[in-house]
């Protein structure tokens, strides 16, 4: 006899899948993240037709310290994004050759190289929000 489906809450909030799952969420959740910062950046540069003391007051907004920390989560969004979107075209093209192997080295790939830029950029981008802090 089969299993029941379960279509309730709990079954909506149940990890049910490996490291592609997370990566697919990721990936999904930075993308509405980009287009939410694009909306902002066209309502800014539509502020500009109100004058530059509208402008200038939004501007503010990006100059605050938690204006400087979303900017590191910006570079996470943008970086993250960008790195899992080109391991999804080199699975793309290269389909046949990815048959045989396992998914998960061309995930570590993809992991090791946004850590290796995104650490250090980060890690410039905190000093910066520290100094302003000052």
């Amino acid at each position: 006899m089969s299993q029941p489906i379960n279509l309730g809450p709990r079954s909506w909030l149940s990890y049910r899948g490996g490291s592609g799952y997370l990566l697919w969420a990721l990936h999904r959740v930075t993308g509405l993240g980009l287009l939410l910062f694009l909306a902002l950046h066209i309502v800014d540069i539509f502020l500009l037709a109100f004058g530059p003391a509208a402008f200038e007051h939004l501007l503010v907004l990006y100059t605050s310290p938690p204006g400087r920390l979303m900017e590191i989560f910006l570079l996470f969004g943008v970086l993250f994004h960008a790195v899992n979107g080109l391991r999804i075209i080199v699975q793309d093209l290269f389909t046949k050759s990815w048959e045989r192997q396992r998914h998960d080295r061309l995930i570590v790939v993809q992991l090791v190289v946004f850590l290796l830029i995104f650490l250090p950029a980060a890690w410039i981008m905190f000093g910066s929000f520290l100094e302003s802090l000052s």
